[in-house]
């Protein structure tokens, strides 16, 4: 059997037999390609993926750049030379089409403006940088600005660029999946201010699915060109639960959340698309609701939600992705990250349905040498349990 990576990765979804079980490892910050492609003694960048075994490429909206390129200020300007962004370089701040703001020069991922939050003083920074039809919600009662918001148009010329250019493939035979990271509730909390937003849902909950009505609006338009490009496995990102727990009791998140979810989902599923979410955090609250609205796949797995009960309860259900502990890979020796590797992927890999991956992207402060570790032990094992 010799199989594309795209096959790979599809075949977890079908649970057809494989020649071995697929990767990915992927840093939070992507500007540091070229340095990590040194520090490993690769050529050049572009060997990266190859180097890592990786699976996966997703592939974004431009509306969506600034969530993972916003260091690239070249990219970042040439955003908004085309109007999709504006780039505050004194505020360190990308300004985006939702009127969210995105911090520029973190290795992880920060919002620090949203248009909806009424910080006076950080609205009259953004007034530089926001469309006249969101400053016009400034002053307005919370009810009235959330009615009256309005989410960018997802078919506006070049946002779907690089959909188009990576439907029929990328080199490298990698699986595309069209990115659906700050999908929703992310979104809405951004604008609200997480504070505002946790109040919000609380007292008034219309207020905020006011909002989220119109995100969900947008994805679904999304969902509907995916289809039709080919887009066999999707991708839906909200991280909906802290270490310990949900961020929300069973009632909110059926009441106020899951409809949305269930109405994206909905039109995902019409297509006959595999649902691959990112959730961060202890979820099993939530996973059998979301089993039920249509859920195929989950990442990043994270041992907060010990490994073997997942698999037990929800094996038949989900396809996993990540498992292996990024919280400890910081402080480990690379024989402790090879054998907690080892033992992840003994777990969740048990009968396929699993992507070898870590628990979730790796910051800087994971010495490459235990990248290696990572790297070497899912080669060692992933035609063991496949």
């Amino acid at each position: 059997m010799n199989l594309t990576k795209k096959e790979r990765v599809i075949r977890q979804f079908t649970r057809e037999a494989v020649d071995y079980l697929p990767s990915q490892i992927t840093f939070s910050n992507r500007t540091r390609d070229k340095e990590i492609s040194q520090a490993l003694g690769l050529d050049d960048a572009s060997q990266l993926d190859e180097y890592l075994e990786n699976h996966i490429q997703f592939t974004f909206v431009k509306d969506d750049l600034p969530l993972f390129f916003r260091n690239d200020l070249e990219m970042m300007d040439a955003c908004e030379a085309e109007g999709f962004v504006k780039v505050d370089r004194e505020g360190n701040t990308v300004f985006d089409r939702f009127g969210m703001g995105t911090m520029i020069g973190e290795d992880g991922f920060f919002t620090n403006y949203g248009v909806l939050a009424g910080d006076a003083a950080k609205n009259e920074r953004a007034a530089k940088f926001l469309p006249e039809h969101l400053k016009k919600l400034w002053g307005l009662p919370i009810e009235e600005a959330a009615e009256a918001y309005e989410v960018p148009d997802p078919f506006t010329d070049g946002n779907l660029e690089w959909y188009e250019r990576d439907k029929d493939g990328v080199p490298g035979d990698l699986c595309v999946i069209p990115s659906g990271y700050f999908g929703i509730y992310e979104r809405a909390y951004a604008l609200f201010g997480f504070e505002q937003f946790m109040t919000e849902i609380a007292g008034n909950p219309s207020t905020v699915n006011a909002v989220m009505e119109k995100i969900t609006d947008y994805r679904v338009k999304l969902a509907k060109v995916k289809a039709e490009m080919g887009y066999k496995i999707v991708h839906h990102g909200d991280d909906l639960a802290t270490q310990c727990g949900g961020f929300f009791s069973h009632k909110m998140f059926t009441e106020v959340l899951l409809p949305h979810y269930k109405r994206l989902f909905a039109e995902y599923k019409k297509h006959g698309q595999y649902i691959m979410m990112h959730s961060c955090g202890h979820m099993m609250d939530y996973l059998p609701q979301l089993i039920d609205a249509g859920l195929d796949a989950w990442e990043p797995v994270q041992p907060c939600n010990d490994l073997a009960t997942v698999k037990r309860e929800y094996g038949k259900d989900l396809v996993f992705m990540g498992g292996i502990d990024t919280q400890a890979l910081p402080f480990m020796k690379p024989d402790d990250v090879r054998q907690m590797t080892r033992e992840t992927i003994e777990i969740l890999g048990k009968g396929g349905g699993y992507i070898i991956a870590p628990s979730q992207e790796l910051m800087g402060d994971v010495p490459l040498e235990n990248v290696v570790a990572i790297l070497e032990t899912a080669v060692e094992m992933r035609d063991k349990v496949a």
